[in-house]
């Protein structure tokens, strides 16, 4: 059964004004038919999913696994010379870093190239960007480590760090590996090293579980919270504790990694308290390190237009360093921490420890979160600029089998980052062939290079991880335009960072989405609510307190209510109506019946003509205006109580004699009032397709019975 909405239009005639209001015709629209037969959409769904035809087959197999999309259209000629480029040269500056983010997760060297390995050959089967570089990302590592630290000082590991003089194991208690060099079989007991690996790679699976399970019911609007300004700020944040925890390294200081509440002040305390064991050697080294690091970044970025590829200095860092390290016995002289024994070839696959699960389940919710946010961001943005189109879900899919496949190969958890994503587009990147080449590039040093790092310092690692640090640091210098731009925005921003900075990582991100929630609710609790005025020769109503030259009709007022009506701001909606109109009716109305009682309280005792006449000129005062016509343009919804608002306007002012009208309401605004009841019998003349219509109405309607009451 349909409703009809009977709204009224003006029409303006030759006629006199004093027959206006005859001229008034009402518009009739009729809703759509809508069917709201649940058990008819269960069945029309279920049809729709249960149907199993070779069409959909196919189609269900091709989005899943989008490299058979793509990869047959690959244009050899065109784009096989920039993914090579780009695919070397970001395996390249992914080697150094890979190792140096290890430090970061808590875990050993090798473990961060078995995940950049894993993570670019998987992206490039179920991934849709063509550009995005998926792999180590500093935020994420750090969180990771937080998490490492804790649990191995529950299994009462001490958090000193170790160098193994052989592949570390992966089971949680008793290991057993297939030695790489010999083939023979060693059963080694667990040790910190191996157990770290192993809580890193629980969490990981259950990390991409959350994830896979975010696509499967297709919850991506989870990421609608993270807003641009509040992900900004929580990497801002997370990056000044990502550079603390590196300066141990820097001073060559043997201090514990704090963890939890505080841990950025608690670091820097235990540093200063410890300053005097500084290693001169490591200090030295990190000096130099960032001499060269810094300037050559800088050249990088500057003449990345002109460059046909970055120069790899992080490469040639490390290899400087470790030869020199080597030749130069820095460890066995002035006790330099390096980096150790790196296995070639790969461990055996195995299971993450399912008893851990409990441990870091709710600790691996915001890495889920700030892992398929960032990369869906990325995604997007990089598809927008080359004129593509990538799915949300899809990449969820993507990101979530980048962690749980690579869990059971000793592997930490990834997302896409930025800056190498920008490496890759800028070194001529076509497609994810790109990324087969930089899996291959890793797997190069996997297979023979890697052990040649055994003497890399770990403060040169500390010194790469903290100059990547540079692009989110320098979110400062934009602070002066984000705050032209959006307060609102800059203050979201600034509170997550500090949240994130001097609390912790997951409670500044929670302490972000809820301050962006509050930023919300509070905008709409107290909005905008001006007064309008008429633009001569139009039909258009503007703001009074924005605009000059605006008109105002005689007897009228036009009140805009900038938020939807609901619950929150129900009596900001009342005071500020009663405030701009300059006339409360409760009061009002309270006033004329104390009058009255006045009155008829002095005629009882027999008072003069004079005070009764003064009395019913109170009662009788005039207010200034007759119709309040409220423009609901700016009214996205209304709640049960947004509508007993409205009646109670409507009633309140209708006692004094003053008419309320309604323009330009939405269909769900519509629909909302007559599902409440709103119009009584007769009264569906309340409602206007714009202001204009409204206030020709109320002029007409007023002349109308001027006329009358002077015949």
């Amino acid at each position: 059964m349909t409703e009809s909405n009977n709204v009224h239009a003006v029409t303006e005639g030759p006629e006199v004004d004093d027959a206006k209001c005859s001229f008034h015709h009402r518009m009739f629209l009729e809703p759509q038919e809508q069917k709201r037969s649940v058990k008819a959409l269960v069945v029309k769904q279920a049809k729709k999913t249960c149907s199993c035809t070779p069409t959909k087959v196919k189609d269900c197999v091709f989005s899943f696994l989008p490299i058979l999309q793509w990869l047959p259209k690959y244009k050899l000629r065109e784009y096989l010379l920039g993914d090579l480029m780009s695919g070397v040269i970001v395996g390249v500056l992914l080697v150094p870093q890979s190792i140096a983010y290890s430090l970061l997760a808590g875990v050993e060297p090798v473990y961060g190239l078995y995940t950049s390995f894993f993570a670019s050959l998987i992206y490039c089967i179920f991934g849709t960007s063509r550009h995005i570089s998926v792999g180590i990302f500093g935020v994420i590592c750090l969180m990771m480590g937080q998490v490492v630290d804790r649990e191995i000082e529950r299994a009462g590991y001490d958090l000193e760090p170790a160098v193994l003089s052989v592949p570390p194991g992966t089971a949680a208690h008793v290991n057993t590996t297939l030695s790489p060099a010999n083939g023979t079989s060693q059963e080694l007991l667990c040790d910190k090293s191996c157990y770290a690996i192993t809580v890193a790679a629980t969490m990981t699976f259950i990390a991409g579980v959350y994830q896979v399970a975010m696509g499967f019911f297709q919850v991506g609007f989870v990421s609608v919270y993270l807003s641009d300004s509040l992900l900004s700020g929580f990497v801002t944040g997370a990056s000044f504790t990502v550079l603390t925890s590196q300066v141990k390294y820097l001073l060559g200081l043997d201090i514990p990694r704090s963890g939890g509440i505080g841990s950025l002040i608690v670091t820097w305390i235990n540093i200063f308290k410890n300053i005097h064991k500084t290693n001169i050697c490591d200090l030295i080294t990190s000096f130099l390190c960032f001499l060269v690091l810094i300037p050559t970044k800088e050249l990088n970025e500057h003449f990345k237009s002109k460059l046909k590829a970055p120069i790899p200095v992080e490469l040639v860092v490390v290899v400087a360093a470790t030869l020199a390290s080597h030749f130069g016995k820095l460890k066995e002289t002035y006790g330099s921490s390096i980096s150790g024994h790196i296995p070639t070839g790969f461990m055996p696959p195995h299971p993450p420890d399912w008893t851990l699960i409990p441990n870091v389940a709710l600790d691996a919710i915001p890495i889920a979160i700030i892992g398929f946010a960032i990369t869906v961001s990325l995604s997007e943005m990089f598809a927008k600029k080359h004129g593509y189109s990538v799915k949300a879900n899809q990449e969820m899919y993507a990101i979530g089998f980048c962690n749980i496949i690579p869990s059971f190969f000793h592997c930490f958890t990834t997302s896409a980052a930025l800056a190498k994503t920008l490496v890759k587009e800028s070194t001529g990147c076509r497609t994810q062939v790109s990324g087969l080449v930089t899996s291959l590039v890793i797997l190069l040093v996997l297979l023979v290079i890697a052990p040649l790092f055994y003497s890399l310092q770990k403060c040169v690692l500390a010194v790469i991880t903290i100059v990547n640090l540079r692009g989110a640091l320098r979110k400062f210098k934009d602070l002066p335009k984000m705050w032209h731009l959006s307060r609102v925005d800059t203050v979201i921003w600034g509170v997550t960072m500090a949240a994130t900075a001097f609390i912790s990582t997951e409670i500044g991100l929670l302490v972000g989405v809820c301050f962006s929630m509050l930023c919300v609710i509070f905008r709409t609790q107290r909005p905008e609510a001006p007064l309008l005025g008429w633009v001569a020769e139009s039909e258009t109503y503007e703001s009074l307190s924005a605009y000059k030259n605006l008109q105002t009709k005689p007897g009228i007022v036009v009140f805009r209510f900038e938020a939807p009506l609901y619950y929150i701001n129900k009596e900001c909606f009342k005071s500020t109506l009663y405030k701009q109109t300059g006339i409360n009716p409760v009061r009002v109305k309270a006033a004329k019946k104390k009058a009255a009682k006045r009155m008829l309280r002095e005629k009882g005792v027999g008072s003069g003509d004079n005070q009764t006449s003064i009395s019913m000129d109170l009662v009788s005062e005039p207010l200034g205006f007759h119709t309040i016509v409220i423009d609901c343009c700016a009214m996205q919804f209304l709640d049960t109580a947004g509508i007993r608002t409205l009646k109670e306007v409507c009633k309140d002012y209708g006692d004094i004699d003053v008419h309320v009208l309604l323009a330009q309401c939405n269909p769900s605004v519509r629909s909302s009032l007559i599902r409440g009841e709103f119009f009584k019998e007769g009264e569906d003349h309340l409602l206007f397709h714009s202001v204009h219509q409204a206030v020709d109405f109320a002029l007409g309607t007023q002349g109308h019975s001027g006329t009358s009451a002077s015949k």
